[in-house]
This record gives structure tokens, sequence and C-alpha cells, in this order.
């Protein structure tokens, strides 16, 4: 992941999915993960480094 905290963005992510009917768990692993991974425009990425061409 290339988020701020990878480490703690995945153990977040196995928390969440684990316990995924639990509210408060989900919401307690939620707090202070730092910024998220940004996405990429597809727009901005070439044609011929695309991995599967899907869509519109």
């Amino acid at each position: 992941f290339k988020s701020e905290d990878p480490a703690r963005m995945a153990n977040a992510i196995v928390q969440a999915t684990t316990h995924f009917e639990d509210a408060k768990i989900i919401a307690d692993v939620s707090k202070g993960l730092g910024a998220p991974m940004r996405g990429l425009e597809m727009a901005t990425i070439p044609e011929a480094e695309r991995l599967a061409v899907r869509g519109w």
C-alpha cells in the first residue's frame, strides 16, 4: 500500500473485513490512519501500460 502508514492501513483493512458486522471495531480501526493511497486518473495512464481495458 502507498498510504501514509502502510502497516497500519493493512491492519485496519484486515480488522474491518474480519469484523464487518461490528461498527465499533470498524470505527476504532479507522481512526488515525493518515492519508490514504492516492488513485490514478485513467486518462493519465498510457494505454500500453494499462493492465486491462474496461468500461466505456
